[in-house]
């Protein structure tokens, strides 16, 4: 499962150019400064960009793109990080918040990135994930400041999650986490197990990018794991077509849900419909969905899908919300 963000947010990286003398300058100063990190032990790590040489306990971390929040999820703690959406970090446990906010802001959260003030932190390690393009036009600038590694925005989740906490020397956070998912996963296929067989399930949203009086079936992010780890019945693309998430389904579309014997929807880690899906509760169209009448549409907090933690807290969300379907076996 690709870790792309559903809201397919601009990734233009507006970059800002240094002449190549102010950079070459910038990184002069870090390798005076860094010297005796030149002696210090590194591995090979596997990325798009090659298999790069970082090193073994890297001190100086800096995160661009996706790579923040997933870092900061295992434990680690960025010298610099490029800006989080208020919501997403509106999402997030105290202790990781604390960590982002400790960070210095190198870019938007559209993804530029000021490449003066990155090489100012003397970081010793950079780790990026956002579009191919950006990637072409800023790449070999931020090799040029310390040994980057890069992973495209295709990459599956879990591959994510390994390869971070390998470049950042956080593994065993993530063999806690790991351990924590197959627990959970064994958890819900043996309690709600007979429930799940011969139950459809759709799983519908919206975003605050949705157009008015719209919604969509979401075939990714959480309702992925749902469907590839739990085994849930739920709608999929066809295989090499777009995702059911990108098309926008007008409210009169609302009455179709009546096929699913189990409709979820997302709230917030209050319980409570997430803002951008509370116009769809307010029509008398869902409603009237049996599912909805008979108490089986379940409200499923999912804070995030590209690191084990807040897929862990999806879980037990889920797990909570198929506990109360009516006649569970």
């Amino acid at each position: 499962m690709s870790n792309t963000p559903l809201t397919r947010r601009g990734t233009a990286l507006a970059a800002a150019l240094l002449s190549a003398s102010l950079l070459l300058t910038a990184c002069g100063g870090g390798d005076g400064a860094d010297a005796g990190d030149k002696a210090a032990e590194t591995h090979g790590v596997k990325a798009v960009n090659g298999t790069v040489q970082v090193p073994v306990a890297p001190r100086r971390i800096v995160t661009i793109g996706n790579t923040g929040l997933p870092f900061i999820d295992l434990g680690g703690k960025p010298v610099g990080v490029t800006e989080a959406s208020a919501s997403d970090l509106a999402l997030l446990p105290k202790e990781q918040k604390t960590a982002y906010e400790a960070a210095e802001v190198i870019g938007d959260d559209g993804g530029e990135v000021d490449l003066e003030k990155l090489a100012g932190l003397k970081p010793d390690l950079i780790l990026v994930q956002f579009h191919t393009n950006d990637w072409d036009k800023v790449g070999k600038q931020l090799e040029a400041i310390a040994p980057t590694v890069y992973w495209g925005l295709d990459t599956e989740w879990k591959t994510f999650a390994e390869a971070i906490a390998e470049a950042g020397n956080v593994t065993d956070s993530l063999s806690r986490q790991k351990a924590q998912f197959q627990e959970k996963v064994a958890k819900i296929k043996k309690v709600h197990g007979e429930t799940l067989k011969g139950t459809s399930f759709v799983d519908v949203s919206r975003g605050t990018w949705s157009d008015p009086g719209t919604f969509y079936i979401a075939d990714i992010g959480c309702s992925e794991i749902a469907r590839d780890d739990l085994g849930l019945d739920l709608p999929e693309a066809a295989e090499g077509k777009d995702p059911l998430a990108y098309e926008s389904l007008p409210f009169e579309r609302i009455g179709t849900l009546s096929a699913y014997d189990v409709i979820t929807y997302p709230v917030g880690a209050d319980g409570r419909p997430t803002e951008p899906f509370v116009p769809v509760t307010e029509t008398n169209t869902w409603k009237a969905l049996p599912a909805v009448s008979s108490g089986r549409a379940l409200g499923v907090f999912c804070p995030g899908n590209n690191s084990y933690g807040p897929v862990n807290r999806y879980l037990d969300s889920l797990d909570s919300a198929l506990a109360t379907l009516p006649g569970r076996r």
